[in-house]
């Protein structure tokens, strides 16, 4: 599809948002008296999209009415959906009881996009955060479970995901797998085999560097896992990181960072997309401090680069 600088399907993340209202109640079936105010700041913060992030409100738990009055509430604020995240829901969890439960789940949140005219489902196959990792100051600095890397294991992950794209694709829907260390999308090289053993039109990749740059490690470069990935991306979470390293000591550190400061250049990052052929809904997120803020700087970023890059018309 063909966008311009100004209609490119820039959504906002709802990671800074929380499943639970002020009063105790679960968020999802909490109703519209619980969805408005943060859409309302969504709205006020620029964004004509909302990328419907799981943690917040979990479409796939929602009956048709529920599906139906969450589409009137965003509605009612000028929003779109351009995206819904599951998150921390993998498929192939060691829990194979729980692993269905999840598999049950996102068939469910893939139903939900369709009655919510949400075209793309971001999967992964990152589980829950660890106790250690609940309690670091941020979670990327704590070890979290890790996929067991077996040829079964590997083939599995490849087979539920083609299922689940399959099952999508009968309901007009793509799916994006989201890169995120400890996992078979760990890598860029690991991510491009998983999509391609997929073999799936409507199944890419969403190339999330972001989610490997803040790791207290040596990484690989981010311009050669963009290089690799972008040509099967049809999604893109962006978000970017302060990082550092001292030889002298070995340490390595990170913080969030808006898009236009951090470690990542994404003026360049964004032009290699293009040159790629990328063409799917953004997400802009930001951990930390006022998140959606930070957000909206970052959707002004893209834009700007986007309309320096786009052909002029």
């Amino acid at each position: 599809m063909d966008y311009s600088a100004g209609n490119w399907p820039i959504g906002a993340a709802l990671l800074n948002f929380a499943g639970v209202t002020a009063d105790g109640q679960d968020r999802t079936t909490a109703g519209p008296a619980g969805w408005k105010q943060t859409l309302r700041e969504v709205r006020d913060a620029g964004f004509d999209y909302v990328d419907l992030t799981d943690s917040w409100v979990r479409p796939g738990d929602l009956d048709s009415v529920g599906r139906k009055q969450l589409l009137e509430t965003a509605r009612s604020y000028g929003l779109a959906f351009s995206d819904i995240a599951v998150t921390r829901k993998s498929v192939i969890t060691p829990n194979e009881e729980q692993a269905q439960r999840n598999l049950a789940y996102t068939k469910r949140t893939i139903d939900a996009a369709a009655d919510l005219e949400v075209s793309m489902v971001c999967l992964g196959l990152h589980d829950p955060l660890t106790q250690a990792q609940k309690d670091a100051t941020w979670f990327w600095l704590a070890p979290g479970a890790e996929d067991e890397d077996t040829p079964e294991n590997r083939e599995r992950a490849a087979s539920r995901f083609r299922e689940l794209g399959e099952y999508a694709a009968e309901r007009g829907v793509s799916l994006s797998l989201e890169m995120y260390e400890g996992t078979f999308l760990g890598t860029a090289d690991s991510s491009v085999q998983l999509v391609t053993a997929v073999d799936l039109p409507n199944v890419g990749l969403c190339p999330d560097i972001g989610n490997i740059v803040r790791l207290h490690r040596g990484v690989e470069d981010w311009r050669g896992m963009l290089a690799k990935m972008l040509p099967h991306a049809n999604y893109w979470q962006l978000k970017n990181y302060f990082r550092d390293y001292d030889p002298a000591t070995g340490s390595y550190a990170s913080a969030p960072a808006p898009l236009a400061l951090g470690f990542i250049n994404y003026r360049e990052a964004i032009g290699m997309a293009l040159d790629a052929g990328f063409d799917g809904p953004m997400c802009v997120e930001h951990y930390g401090g006022d998140g959606l803020t930070v957000s909206a700087m970052n959707r002004d970023y893209i834009r700007g680069i986007l309309a320096a890059k786009l052909p002029e018309d």
